[in-house]
């Protein structure tokens, strides 16, 4: 397998310090995010990049001799978000970021499916997890005909560019789980669109990620390493708790797009984000790995750290021993 980190958690520093950092926790991929919810600080001429070779060569020679090879693209975000301002800028940077990669010589965009509104007149995206109703289902296939069409013509783009684009299965999305990316796949004839497969979003909707990467096979063609703990409150409160507090604006707090900000997450949450080995020690990750393995010997599988109880640079030392003692693992019990 490929390992290396997703560039988001090292946006404070410079690139060559981002892959110093990374070299220097054993791993060797970097997948840089290249527009949606966050900006593209280490690509920040992506536009440029996705229309002239001449300035994606220049780019790939910041990576000569720093021991670190790019590992895919990143733009997650809500492409189909029915407010514009959002949704056209969203679609736009996947776009941009498919030339990109070919240009880069690149093969994996990872990217969320996207959710629309319930309604032609809705501005703010409408979730529908428990769909019992009739009029629940009957918005659940509108919002399936907008996405078919989306991702139809991004498909046709990433063919024509050599890429494949993964989608990761993410909350307040239209596609979640893998009954999802087979109905996108299916009525839209997809070829060139698959899964990002990130542990963290399967384990706290009491999925098993191992069970999913065997049932969805071919279709996973990129992969994220991220833990989640399951907390005692989720027995009181479950795991869709919304217990989460709205930012003010003189709050440090993150932009989302237009006027959207992340909240602040739950002080006694149902489920946490945490390195890898605090939510499932490595002999799961090592099932994880290899189940990717059966899949495709060389795919990428990058590190996202976002426990917030531990600092940027340590929590990567936690997650990098981790997955290499799985890695490790896998590769004696192959030999």
């Amino acid at each position: 397998m490929r390992l290396g980190v997703y560039n988001a958690i090292l946006h404070d520093r410079p690139l060559a310090d981002a892959l110093a950092v990374i070299r220097d926790l054993g791993l060797t991929g970097i997948e840089i995010n290249t527009g949606g919810f966050l900006p593209p600080v280490h690509m920040p001429a992506v536009a440029t990049i996705a229309t002239s070779k001449a300035a994606a060569d220049d780019y790939l020679a910041e990576f000569e001799g720093a021991g670190v090879e790019i590992a895919g693209l990143n733009c997650n975000g809500n492409p189909l978000h029915p407010n514009p301002v959002i949704g056209q800028k969203h679609a736009d940077d996947v776009r941009t970021s498919i030339r990109a990669a070919a240009n880069l010589g690149q093969t994996r965009v990872v990217t969320m499916s996207g959710l629309p509104g319930g309604s032609p007149t809705e501005q703010h995206p409408n979730w529908q997890v428990n769909a019992w109703n009739s009029a629940s289902l009957d918005m659940i296939d509108r919002q399936f005909d907008i996405a078919v069409a989306f991702w139809r013509e991004i498909d046709e783009l990433a063919r024509e560019s050599g890429v494949k684009v993964a989608l990761e299965l993410h909350p307040q999305n239209l596609v979640f789980n893998p009954a999802g990316i087979e109905r996108l796949v299916e009525q839209g004839s997809l070829t060139n669109i698959g899964v990002e497969l990130d542990a963290s979003h399967l384990f706290w909707q009491q999925m098993d990620p191992v069970a999913v990467v065997r049932h969805l096979g071919p279709l996973v063609v990129h992969a994220a390493a991220k833990d989640v703990r399951v907390n005692p409150a989720a027995a009181i409160n479950g795991v869709l708790d919304n217990s989460f507090r709205k930012l003010r604006p003189d709050e440090p707090r993150t932009n989302l797009g237009g006027d959207e900000w992340a909240n602040e997450w739950p002080v006694d949450s149902a489920w946490d984000f945490v390195a890898l080995g605090k939510g499932h020690d490595a002999a799961y990750w090592t099932e994880f790995l290899r189940a990717l393995h059966e899949v495709d010997s060389a795919m990428a599988v990058n590190i996202e750290h976002e426990d917030v109880s531990l600092g940027r640079i340590e929590g990567l030392e936690i997650a990098a021993t981790v997955l290499k003692e799985a890695d490790a693992a896998l590769t004696a019990s192959l030999a």
